[in-house]
């Protein structure tokens, strides 16, 4: 029997994936050891035990960006939590670390390769973190969600998705979603989110241009974000969700989909094929832009400037589109073509291959 220890957490772009792959190991061999590595204070300190997976804790230490306090104390802090993991791969004799990024992926690197296993590395956004981009230096296999991602030895296997959503029969499921959200399936509904927190600069042009999108003869159903404050209309046609738990209805009811461009929202809707415009969140280090590349250059996506959007630029760019059926097929013909469901399967096959490979 293989133990594994999927390394990492912090954010949900990284829990999310590696619980997939766990999820993944597990379904393929109830018995095998599946346990996960992450710090306390992460997502995963909730969400890893929640999934009925023991989560193995290591010290959170970030790599100092400056010359500071924490730089002096950081070779000390980075060989404990090193030696950390180096315990728990021992006292449960682990044949193989897998690392999804964040706070616990670069010491369980070091750690499995002094334990001589090998390890996988994967990598979810197109601009690479840095602890992934010190791990791909020694991984038996590195596994990337896009292509173009700069990383050493990079092989494109998607993104392991929720299996609730790669499992959707966005057609048998239209009747259902749409009585659960109160719309007409036989009308085109222009889906808009900005991910768990929403996304004010989305939701405020909405406010400004959601009668437009009416007029045009589709329906909005638009997730604004459990921290908005934003009226609900309660016009016909226009359905309002602070936060929405069952993202598999939204998605089989979506003919169209306006949001922000995480990856895991990149690789969820062109794993489903749907068509979409992307408006890239502005701050951090531009990996968001990056994450919509793949889908734009098939023609399954665009790229709206988050600076410049409002309500004037739903009725400019939106607006006309709605209106362009043509248009709209193309890119989910495209959009058929460009995501993977498949991208779970992928990951572990890397990690079958890296467990055969010597060390």
């Amino acid at each position: 029997m293989t133990s594994y220890l999927l390394a990492g957490g912090g954010t949900a772009g990284h829990v999310n994936p590696l619980l997939a792959v766990a999820d993944g190991l597990r379904e393929r061999d109830p018995q095998a050891d599946v346990l996960v590595l992450g710090t306390a204070e992460g997502l995963e300190s909730r969400l890893v035990p929640a999934r009925g997976y023991e989560l193995l804790v290591v010290d959170k230490v970030p790599f100092p960006r400056r010359p500071n306090s924490q730089a002096v104390a950081f070779p000390g802090r980075f060989r404990k939590a090193i030696a950390q993991v180096r315990a728990h791969i021992r006292a449960h004799d682990i044949d193989v670390v897998v690392g999804f990024g964040g706070y616990a992926s670069a010491p369980a690197y070091v750690a499995a390769r002094r334990e001589r296993i090998p390890f996988v590395v994967h990598e979810a956004n197109a601009k690479p973190g840095l602890a992934n981009v010190l791990g791909a230096r020694g991984a038996a296999a590195v596994g990337v969600a896009f292509e173009g991602t700069p990383l050493r030895g990079g092989e494109v296997v998607g993104m392991p998705l929720r299996r609730e959503v790669i499992a959707v029969d966005r057609a048998a499921l239209r009747g259902e979603a749409a009585t659960a959200f109160g719309l007409d399936a036989a009308r085109p509904v222009l889906l808009v989110f900005g991910g768990s927190l929403g996304a004010q600069r989305l939701n405020e042009a909405l406010a400004d241009s959601w009668r437009d999108i009416l007029d045009a003869g589709w329906q909005l159903l638009h997730v604004t974000g459990e921290r908005s404050d934003m009226p609900d209309p309660g016009a016909v046609g226009y359905t309002m969700r602070r936060y929405v738990d069952r993202m598999d209805l939204a998605f089989a009811l979506a003919d169209l989909i306006v949001s922000r461009s995480g990856s895991a929202t990149v690789s969820e809707v062109s794993a489903l094929g749907i068509p979409a415009l992307y408006v890239p969140y502005s701050v951090g280090n531009g990996e968001q832009r990056l994450n919509a590349a793949s889908a734009v250059a098939a023609g399954a996506a665009e790229l709206l400037d988050d600076a410049t959007f409002d309500g004037d630029a739903v009725r400019r760019i939106v607006v006309p589109l709605l209106h362009d059926g043509e248009r709209i097929a193309a890119m989910a013909s495209a959009a058929e073509k460009v995501g993977t469901r498949t991208g779970t399967e992928n990951v572990i096959a890397l990690i079958d291959r890296a467990v055969g490979a010597p060390n």
